[in-house]
């Protein structure tokens, strides 16, 4: 019984705190605001934007300052909206013609109130396709215009388009990026052998072992044979001269130099 009157109790507190972070209640004022937004905006959806849809009202307003629409537009209509604001309005309702075509009428209206704003979105029908448009006002006794765009809905063809064209794109990218790193990879592969080509390239050329042991050898016995030549020249001399004295021997001679006589 102690468990059961304890789960009453929790569920209770969970409702209690659900109904704590539910939105305030609009006060009679605040209602009145939102429902005269609600209905300024179907009007003006209706009969004050759909006509500048059309190619010829579209550039109606060029040439003119954002205070002299205001102005225009509060003498004739009676309402008060942001000159720039509204223009640029009438160039969203103009681009969103291609798509929906002219508008046909609405199907209703709903508003919140966000601090200082009064946020309308207005379901619009048209002869293609349909649209959301977007009005939001002052959150005061003026109720002016501060911002407006048409915004045509997606069919599910479109959509399923879109959504196919952002996959094929995310999977493109992803293939992409794996080939250059696959390229990268494989390219590790390959530096050290280019690196090596040119290593041997730009070497010296160095001369075969075997032509420097053959010159060297050459140059060794011509060393040796210039000596024996000289060794015998010298004995030669040395018997001639051992000769003219009457020696027997070369012994006791010293050769000092030898000079050529003409």
């Amino acid at each position: 019984m102690k468990k059961f009157v304890t789960i009453l109790c929790m569920i209770a507190c969970i409702f209690g705190l659900t109904a704590c972070g539910g939105e305030e209640a609009l006060t009679e004022y605040e209602q009145q605001k939102v429902s005269n937004a609600q209905q300024l905006a179907d009007e003006m959806v209706q009969y004050l934007f759909a006509q500048y849809m059309t190619d010829e009202a579209a550039g109606s307003f060029d040439g003119y300052t954002g205070e002299e629409v205001e102005y225009m537009l509060n003498s004739q209509y009676g309402i008060y909206v942001d000159g720039n604001a509204f223009m640029s309005a009438a160039d969203s309702f103009h681009a969103a013609k291609d798509s929906m075509g002219a508008i046909t009428g609405t199907t209703g209206a709903k508003a919140e109130i966000d601090g200082s704003q009064i946020i309308v979105e207005v379901s619009v029908t048209g002869e293609k396709k349909n649209g959301t448009a977007e009005v939001i006002f002052s959150n005061d006794m003026f109720l002016t215009m501060e911002s407006a765009a048409m915004n045509p809905s997606s069919t599910v063809g479109e959509l399923m388009a879109n959504a196919g064209l952002n996959t094929l794109i995310g999977m493109g990218t992803v293939f992409a990026v794996l080939i250059l790193i696959s390229l990268i990879i494989s390219a590790f592969k390959v530096i050290p052998k280019i690196q090596e080509s040119r290593a041997k390239k730009n070497a010296p050329k160095e001369e075969p072992a075997g032509i420097d042991n053959a010159v060297s050898r050459i140059v060794e016995q011509e060393a040796v044979e210039e000596e024996a030549d000289d060794l015998e020249l010298v004995a030669v001399i040395a018997a001639a001269i051992a000769a003219s004295e009457g020696a027997v021997t070369t012994d006791g001679f010293v050769v000092r130099s030898v000079r050529k006589r003409r």
